[in-house]
């Protein structure tokens, strides 16, 4: 997580029924090899109902800005009838940024699929919708493990309303911590805000490359959570078991009667490829990590040159 940017997902699909199957859709400027955008395999592709995209790389351009053509696209999707969801690793006191282009229904998955949060109502007054917690026993177990696997690592702690650090974590985010104290009392019983969900807890290694740290963190915590890297630090996130913003994602849009056919995607590092592959249509930014573009059933130009806005675009004159 870089200033007040990028956080991240793990690789596993989302452990609801929506993702039973991987789509493979071709983008829309399909190559001959893959044949036209509207066919794959003989079955037409669904209009899209939904349009689903991270902000940090993405949809976001590097200097956190919303470029005005973003912006006439979002508001032409949501015009069409489609849904936007912004879908990213942020906290939810971090949604400022977008807040000025929610349009009907409000909601963002923030945490990495943590929290479903209602951006309505402005800075400081998000409500929590729907909240998917790191339970603290699993936080403390994925300390330890990750601790004996990886000398030297520190951590910090995400809830809803908090952020808490060990005293040795590097500020790497444009905030102040509430409480600086040892991971294990931050989430032990008598811990700040002990009534307080935990959403996830970042774990930073000063060292190890970030890859590596990725693989050797997910050996050693296992099915306990859920861990992922979007920083190019060794910085991991990491999350209940089964939470990522794709298992999130397809929650909501069970709740909307949406299938996964009918979902666009967007993103550009690690947290985003469980989503990718569960989305019916999902593009890599130009700038994605080499894995992401990999995940991807398509590519797009990079996020400062309007890669998600060029899609849209796309997406709208299909259905004229």
């Amino acid at each position: 997580m870089r200033n007040n940017g990028r956080v991240t997902s793990a690789t596993r699909q989302p452990e609801t029924p929506a993702s039973s199957t991987i789509s493979t859709v071709p983008p829309l400027s399909a190559s001959p090899e893959r044949g036209h955008p509207h066919e794959q395999g003989g079955s037409p592709i669904l209009p899209p109902r939904l349009i689903a995209t991270d902000l940090d790389g993405t949809l976001l351009r590097d200097d956190k800005s919303v470029s005005p053509r973003t912006v006439a696209a979002l508001a032409a999707a949501e015009k069409a009838g489609i849904e936007v969801f912004f879908v990213t690793g942020r906290p939810a006191r971090w949604m400022d940024v977008v807040s000025d282009h929610v349009h009907g229904h409000g909601l963002a998955i923030c945490g990495n699929g943590a929290a479903v949060v209602d951006l309505h109502g402005g800075p400081g007054t998000h409500r929590f919708v729907k909240v998917r917690e790191l339970a603290r026993k699993n936080a403390l177990d994925a300390v330890q493990l990750l601790r004996d696997a990886a000398p030297g690592t520190v951590y910090a702690v995400e809830q809803t309303y908090g952020f808490n650090q060990e005293p040795e974590y590097p500020k790497l985010h444009m905030e102040v911590p509430d409480v600086l104290r040892s991971a294990e009392e931050l989430l032990g019983p008598d811990g700040p805000a002990a009534d307080e969900p935990v959403l996830k807890i970042l774990a930073f290694h000063p060292e190890m490359d970030p890859d590596a740290f990725l693989t050797l963190a997910r050996l050693a915590i296992g099915d306990r959570a859920n861990v992922t890297r979007s920083s190019p630090s060794a910085l991991l996130e990491i999350s209940g078991p089964g939470v990522s913003k794709a298992s999130t994602l397809a929650l909501c849009c069970a709740e909307r009667g949406i299938s996964h056919e009918e979902v666009v995607a967007f993103g550009d590092m690690p947290n985003d490829i469980e989503m990718l592959t569960w989305a019916g249509r999902s593009f890599a930014m130009g700038n994605a990590h080499p894995d992401v573009v990999a995940a991807a059933s398509g590519r797009t130009v990079a996020n400062n040159d309007d890669g998600v806005a060029v899609v849209i675009e796309q997406l709208l004159a299909e259905r004229s």
